[in-house]
């Protein structure tokens, strides 16, 4: 049973009231799932720390501040043209043995297919420049690869000017890294274009997951007793009133259309196959039948297919195929 409560019937309980959106999502379905064992989230988006281009310039301000770090060493030196993995590897290798890496840096031989790219990065790298000014001397130094490495360099071009836009609101280089890592933003620009079929997409997430967000379509599976509240968390008075709090901020996180899945039964594990055990399942105790008068209900059952149902199977005399069979 699915039950559907639209923007004007919600004024009728205040605890589906809507709360002001703190954040907009380009997705107009989204799907809320409560697990007992574990809470996680699945987006359809890439993260902006995990943007190739980002990660590169990251590398670079990394290297700088500690040229010993072998990670981002042997993506940098990688980036320059004519530089592979053995080459990155005696490169960082003569900056661990010396006492100063970066002054021995102009002193490392280049390697022998670096060319031209070769005096720029050490160019880049040697002066200590102040923040945020190094980022953008990191960016500066990464640019011409930028349009060598990607097709939609412009786009990425952008995210790079946005990233040294948000450096300047930190103090130092180690602080913009720090907290670059903890609380990274969530995805990548781009320009806007024609939408693809596949943009069509829907949220999968967990109710703790999506506060503070809202969206115009919402869908909770299994609002019912022993998922919302969990069996786990109906010990005491406040673990309840806890489970009452995350299905008022599932509820409220619709704009406009809000449907709460209620399956009619759950099927028993463990059983044989094409098993029918079953247990018919009790909406939640947060939703009393009292107000049910505000909300309407939607059965759903299989299509079923063809047209005259199939006749009832023929009667069995058991006692006559016994007689016949004992003779």
């Amino acid at each position: 049973m699915t039950i559907n409560i639209s923007e004007e019937q919600s004024d009728h309980y205040p605890m589906l009231k809507k709360s002001p959106p703190r954040h907009n999502s380009p997705n107009d379905q989204n799907i809320f799932l409560r697990n007992r064992f574990f809470q996680t989230e699945f987006a359809v988006w890439h993260k902006f720390l995990d943007s190739a281009h980002v990660k590169d310039v990251l590398s670079f301000l990394r290297l700088a501040r500690n040229p010993r770090d072998r990670v981002a060493g042997f993506r940098v030196l990688q980036l320059i043209s004519g530089i592979g993995p053995k080459a990155a590897g005696r490169v960082l290798d003569a900056l661990d043995l010396a006492p100063d890496p970066l002054a021995a840096l102009e002193d490392v031989p280049p390697p022998p297919g670096a060319g031209a790219d070769w005096p720029g990065f050490v160019a880049a790298m040697v002066p200590q420049a102040d923040w945020p000014a190094a980022l953008g001397l990191a960016r500066a130094w990464y640019d011409p690869h930028l349009d060598r490495l990607h097709e939609d360099a412009e786009a990425r071009r952008a995210d790079l000017l946005q990233l040294e836009q948000i450096a300047a609101g930190y103090p130092s280089a180690e602080a913009f890294l720090t907290d670059l890592t903890l609380d990274p933003p969530d995805a990548t620009s781009d320009q806007a274009g024609v939408p693809l079929k596949d943009e069509d997409y829907l949220i999968l997430s967990t109710i703790h997951s999506a506060k503070g967000q809202e969206w115009k379509s919402v869908y909770l599976l299994n609002a019912v007793d022993g998922c919302i509240p969990s069996d786990l968390g109906t010990g005491s008075t406040h673990e309840l009133e806890e489970e009452r709090r995350l299905l008022y901020v599932a509820m409220t996180r619709a704009k406009d259309n809000l449907t709460l899945g209620l399956p009619l039964r759950f099927y028993i594990t463990q059983q044989t196959r094409n098993g029918d055990r079953h247990v018919y399942a009790m909406w939640s105790r947060f939703i009393p039948k009292d107000i049910l008068e505000h909300f309407k209900a939607v059965h759903w059952s299989p299509a079923k297919h063809g047209g005259a149902p199939r006749p009832a199977p023929a009667s069995i005399d058991v006692a006559a195929s016994m007689r016949q069979m004992w003779g």
